[in-house]
C-alpha cells in the first residue's frame, strides 16, 4: 500500500463532498461504501439536511475535525478546485479526487501543493480500490 493511500484510509474521519440523495449517483454510492464499512463519514451537500440517515454539513468548513478528516470529492472540476483550496486553508491533507472531478486546473493545483496535500487522483474510484485498500489496512493492524 503506498503512503498516500495509507494516509487516506487510516484517517479517523471521512467526508464525501458531492454526496447525493440519488442512490444511483456516485456521490451516494461512495457515501454508502464508507457507511457499509463502518467508517465515520459525513456527507457534504449545501442543499440536503440528511443523506442516507446521516446529518450533512453544507461545506467542509463545518467539519468538526478537519485536520483528522479525509475527503472524497465527487464534484464538477470547478467546484473541486474551490474545495481543494478550502481544504488546504483549513488543514485537510488527505484527499481522493474521484474520476471526472478533475481537470487541468485541478491537476495543476495538486501538483503545486504536494508539500501540504496528499491527493489520490487520475486513477480508479474508491469503489474500485477502496475495498482492497481497507482490507490490507485492517489486516496490517490486526483487525481482520
Amino acid at each position: 500500500m503506498n503512503n498516500i493511500a495509507k494516509n487516506f484510509i487510516t484517517t479517523p474521519y471521512f467526508a464525501v463532498v458531492g454526496a447525493s440523495i440519488a442512490r444511483e449517483k456516485f456521490g451516494n454510492r461512495v457515501l454508502r461504501w464508507f457507511q457499509s464499512n463502518g467508517l465515520d463519514v459525513t456527507p457534504v451537500n449545501p442543499k440536503e439536511e440528511i443523506i442516507e440517515t446521516i446529518a450533512t454539513v453544507k461545506s467542509i468548513d463545518e467539519l468538526p475535525n478537519p485536520a483528522k478528516t479525509a475527503l472524497s470529492i465527487i464534484t464538477p472540476p470547478k467546484i473541486t478546485l474551490k474545495v481543494l483550496e478550502n481544504a488546504k486553508n483549513i488543514g485537510i491533507k488527505n484527499i481522493w479526487i474521484q474520476p471526472g472531478a478533475e481537470d487541468e486546473a485541478v491537476i495543476q493545483f495538486v501538483n503545486n501543493n504536494k508539500s501540504s496535500l496528499s491527493v489520490i487522483f487520475g486513477g480508479p474510484c474508491i469503489l474500485v480500490d477502496g475495498p482492497s485498500l481497507l482490507q490490507n489496512y485492517r489486516r496490517e493492524e490486526g483487525h481482520l
